[in-house]
């Protein structure tokens, strides 16, 4: 049985403000909530869902028009749209990836040299 949620629930539940769901809303990324008692937004497990997605995508970096765009292709059920979404960010994603563990590996080099100083070891570099 699905259950519903107020506003400051979804905030709490998702680390977003009020301020952010709402305006997700307008930006087309949610649809309008069911309306309760004194015309509040009342969210449900599947709203939820969306938008923990929606952080996923956006914690990845994806652009917002391209979250929009999946969005709107996703509710028009248009699979072809929505997977050509995703495989796109998915190449970024994994550019991203090979940049950080490069970076990384930087980062490891340098404290490993700067350790090597500290013991009394190289000197120069």
């Amino acid at each position: 049985m699905s259950r519903y949620y107020t506003i400051s629930e979804i905030a709490q539940e998702t680390g977003l403000s009020q301020d952010t769901l709402r305006y997700y809303e307008k930006a087309g990324l949610l649809e309008s909530p069911v309306r309760g008692a004194g015309s509040n937004r009342m969210y449900t497990d599947q709203d939820l869902g969306n938008i923990r997605f929606i952080l996923y995508l956006r914690n990845t970096m994806m652009p917002l028009k391209d979250i929009q765009a999946y969005v709107e292709a996703y509710r028009r059920k248009d699979e072809s749209r929505c997977i050509e979404l995703l495989d796109e960010q998915r190449v970024r994603v994994e550019n991203q990836m090979d940049q950080l563990r490069q970076t990384h590996e930087i980062i490891v080099y340098k404290l490993e040299h700067f350790q090597e100083i500290k013991d009394g070891g190289r000197k120069d570099e």
